[in-house]
């Protein structure tokens, strides 16, 4: 199925609910943010087919932690511009959200089993405002991030998407940015998918169609695979928190399924009611 098509049958089946959909985008290069791509122009016609959120939860690849799970809780979270060598015209690029500091500091609390500590020093990296910004151009629901322990195994990143999960039907939106596959250190500027990412891309889609989330967070058995496809996993972890807040009732669609500078995957895909 193409973008197109899956966008249009995601639109036919976001009907009005009480229960928020879930979002996971394969975020890739910051560069999406200031370029008309297949990606960026797939990700504002998703915006515009997303009920509208009381707020967004956003757990990006790019705020990785050590022994705690960190909650923004400031009031107008900061534009983080971390990467280099890109051109001015990314690091002029400003989104400026509100934050939500009150339901943030509830999130501290229901993650507190997770050892969940409140921050106001974060605010919105490049794995979170790079794709709201065509989700919600004018920047105009409340927003905050939870970071990732990179401490801990994969699946205590379900087990978080599970406790989290709770806010889906008090109008928050969770939204996870990462890339089903990411190595950088294998990247071919205009080269053809490798056969690693290929290879891992179908499996993830796969196993998750079948709801099995035990496989994609079993590293033994994913082994070799799984080392090429993710060098590090802070890339793959937000796709974790997304599946684990996910729950039998919800329907699966996906979208931008194709692999970038070879070693890439900019799969997405939504989880609704």
């Amino acid at each position: 199925m193409s973008t197109i098509q899956s966008l249009n049958a995601l639109r036919d089946r976001l009907s009005p609910s009480d229960r928020m959909p879930l979002v996971f985008l394969g975020h890739g290069s910051p560069m999406n943010a200031i370029e008309d791509t297949s990606y960026s122009r797939a990700w504002t016609e998703l915006g515009r087919n997303l009920p509208r959120p009381k707020a967004i939860l956003v757990v990006s690849a790019h705020w990785m932690t050590k022994g705690t799970t960190l909650v923004d809780v400031s009031a107008m979270p900061r534009t983080i511009h971390d990467f280099y060598g890109f051109p001015q015209e990314l690091f002029d690029q400003q989104y400026k959200a509100k934050g939500e500091p009150a339901l943030a500091r509830e999130v501290v609390s229901l993650l507190s089993s997770h050892h969940a500590e409140e921050d106001d020093t974060w605010g919105l990296d490049h794995g979170a405002w790079t794709v709201l910004k065509f989700l919600y151009p004018n920047a105009d629901v409340p927003m905050f991030q939870v970071s990732i322990d990179m401490t801990q195994d994969l699946s205590y990143q379900l087990e978080i998407g599970k406790t989290l999960s709770e806010l889906r039907d008090r109008g928050v939106l969770i939204l996870g940015s990462g890339n089903v596959v990411h190595n950088l250190r294998a990247l071919q500027w205009g080269g053809k998918p490798q056969d690693f990412a290929l290879e891992f891309d179908a499996l993830f889609k796969d196993r998750l169609n079948d709801r099995d989330l035990v496989a994609l967070t079993d590293r033994a058995a994913l082994g070799n695979l799984l080392r090429m496809a993710h060098p590090t996993v802070d890339h793959y972890l937000p796709a974790l928190t997304i599946a684990g807040a996910s729950d039998a009732r919800d329907q699966l669609t996906w979208m931008t399924d194709s692999i970038d500078l070879g070693s890439v995957s900019m799969r997405s895909f939504v989880f609704h009611a």
